[in-house]
């Protein structure tokens, strides 16, 4: 574990891959992160608290509800909400920008990864290195 602590930044994992939640949501509490995680999108949504977290992780290709269309229905509620999209696949953004064009995709997280680069990923969008 490295020396900073990262004590009431608050993180919101959607994945419908239970191993995927539970492995980022131990790494980053390590760090003192305050994390939420849903496997079912919907009940992410349904659950939802607007400008409560820092940054919402959020798998692209989820069961009943796409993590683009999530992003879209959250960003409603809470349009400057901070999102990094979780992907196993390669992302080809001129088709994203073509079918989001009002959509900011700057930040992916590629699976698998491992909790250091998961934690230098969180600290470059939060502003905290």
């Amino acid at each position: 574990m490295l020396g900073i602590m990262y004590t009431g930044k608050r993180i919101l994992i959607v994945d419908d891959d239970q191993d995927v939640t539970m492995s980022f949501k131990v790494a980053l509490e390590d760090y003192g992160f305050k994390v939420d995680s849903y496997n079912n999108p919907l009940l992410a949504l349904s659950k939802y608290k607007p400008f409560f977290y820092d940054l919402l992780l959020i798998d692209i290709r989820m069961p009943n509800i796409a993590g683009f269309e999530l992003s879209l229905k959250i960003r409603k509620a809470d349009p400057d909400v901070k999102i990094c999209f979780i992907t196993a696949f390669d992302v080809y953004y001129e088709s994203l920008l073509e079918e989001y064009p009002n959509m900011d995709f700057h930040c992916f997280i590629k699976k698998p990864i491992s909790g250091q680069a998961l934690l230098k990923r969180i600290e470059i969008e939060l502003s905290i290195v």
